[in-house]
């Protein structure tokens, strides 16, 4: 079993945005997730209710990826940006581990240009093996904001190299060849690197098995989680003092301000989730997962740090979603599925004044036990006595909840179901065994529900209150990135293979 962290990442919709001068659609799909939240729910429409791989059914065209892919795809602009790993090179002078971000064009999966980011090397904990990148872009103005598998946020030009080596950064030779050898010369379908922030060396931090983190993009501000982790003994904090949360200004990659709760010491495997935005009574709000299990939210920056400065995130409110697990000796509950921390990978999602989130045991680490917590984010302090509005029972889940109205869609990882529960009171209307380990998210959009899983089992249900399951077919290879659904196209990425559904 590939040992690395393969989140869940939520594919939507987003608003109209600009790219390359060129005005988004706003049936393109910018950033993963509803725009700011994180919710995988979609507003296309006429979009496939069944498919058959095998017959060719409902398969508008197929493109070649590498042997594990977990990041989910973005679209805008025309293009297709999304992760994955070099084991199929697509550039024969790059041979060997590497992880590599496509830009595709979206009418044909067509490659335009590609980032081919060598492996940190030494320890694999920190930069695991034949992973890839597994994190997804978000596209904004031009720029293409990116997590590498290096734990180095880029600042990419849409276009690549086709127009030039637009600067400050301009030694993308150099990054894109392993140390000790000869730089590889850049030509026209490389990725062009506009600024790089290695967080290693900005932020202190010890990454751990694969970087993942979706950038989170507001104002003039980039937010996204550090990927502070254990060492390759599990038992470990070598960065204990890192940030968990950073923020960086995304014109230039300057690290503007920080997180300052004591998280780094309890983090018991990874900081993967990814911060998410809402406004509550009228104040903008910044909500986070830590390592430490607990779910933190912060204001959001409004004026830019002076040059030179860092400033300190304020927190506002945290809350813990599972306030009896142990919280000393952490480590000493590794592999324990009885007793152990509970942590969250997945980002919140955040409606209203409500957030819903996942939490439990570890998948790989921790006991099995699990939540689907919906709280209220209106309050401030330590709100873990009163935020909880519903709590729903699962095994465990690295996937995030679809919420849809008056409907919510939830993926069991451990019990291998899709369940189907009341927004309003979180009550199950119907559950449903899928065949294979979901480490992808529902994806919800014109009144059906899209699921795939690791055995590459792929579902499609009514978004109903009734179950009715509409289609089950099997894909090529296992399923782990999260769906994604732009312009009449639903997208599903395999370990081997990008996949664009639509009708005929």
């Amino acid at each position: 079993m590939n040992r690395s962290i393969c989140p869940a990442l939520r594919p939507l919709i987003a608003a109209a945005w600009l790219t390359g001068g060129i005005p988004v659609p706003a049936a393109d799909m910018p950033q993963p997730g509803e725009r700011f939240t994180h919710n995988p729910v979609s507003s296309e429409t006429n979009l496939p209710a069944t498919v058959d791989p095998a017959t060719g059914k409902g398969i508008k065209w197929s493109a070649g990826l590498g042997t594990q892919s977990y990041s989910s795809p973005v679209i805008a602009g025309g293009r297709i940006f999304l992760g994955t790993n070099n084991e199929t090179p697509r550039d024969p002078r790059h041979k060997g581990d590497r992880g590599v971000f496509f830009c595709l064009e979206e009418a044909t999966g067509k490659l335009l240009w590609q980032l081919v980011v060598p492996k940190i090397g030494g320890d694999p904990y920190l930069d695991w093996p034949r992973v890839g990148i597994a994190s997804p872009a978000c596209v904004e103005g031009g720029r293409v904001y990116l997590l590498n598998n290096r734990a180095e946020v880029v600042c990419l030009d849409v276009n690549g190299m086709a127009n030039g080596n637009d600067g400050p950064f301009t030694d993308e030779a150099r990054h894109q060849t392993p140390q000790g050898t000869d730089p590889i010369p850049v030509g026209p379908t490389d990725a062009d690197i506009l600024w790089l922030t290695d967080l290693r060396e900005a932020a202190g931090i010890w990454p751990h098995d694969a970087s993942y983190g979706v950038p989170l993009l507001h104002g003039d501000f980039l937010y996204i989680n550090s990927n502070n982790g254990v060492d390759n003994t599990h038992k470990v904090i070598r960065r204990p003092d890192a940030p968990s949360l950073i923020v960086l200004d995304k014109h230039t990659g300057r690290l503007v301000a920080k997180d300052d709760e004591p998280i780094g010491p309890d983090i018991f495997h990874n900081t993967y989730s990814s911060p998410t935005l809402g406004t509550v009574n009228g104040r903008t709000l910044v909500a986070f997962g830590g390592g430490d299990g607990m779910l933190y939210a912060f204001e959001a920056l409004t004026a830019m740090p002076p040059p030179g400065t860092v400033a300190t995130l304020k927190r506002v409110w945290k809350y813990d979603p599972d306030p009896g697990a142990p919280k000393q000796d952490i480590h000493g509950y590794l592999s324990n599925r009885e007793i152990s921390p509970s942590t969250i990978v997945t980002p919140p999602v955040f409606l209203g004044d409500r957030i819903y989130l996942t939490a439990g045991g570890d998948l790989w680490w921790g006991k099995t036990q699990a939540w689907l917590k919906c709280i209220a984010a209106d309050q401030t302090g330590d709100v873990t006595a009163t935020a909880t509005q519903w709590s729903y029972p699962l095994k465990q889940s690295i996937s995030t909840p679809a919420v849809a109205g008056a409907l919510t869609f939830v993926a069991d990882c451990g019990n291998k179901t899709l369940n189907c529960l009341e927004t309003a009171t979180g009550k199950e209307l119907w559950s449903h065994k899928v065949t294979g380990d979901i480490w992808s998210s529902p994806l919800v959009a014109d009144g059906k529900v899209y699921l795939g899983t690791r055995r590459g089992t792929f579902y499609i249900f009514a978004a109903s209150r009734e179950k009715s399951l509409l289609c089950q077919t099997t894909f090529d290879a296992p399923i782990s990135a999260p769906l994604a659904a732009a312009n009449g196209v639903v997208y599903v990425v395999t370990d081997t293979t990008l996949y664009a559904l639509a009708k005929p």
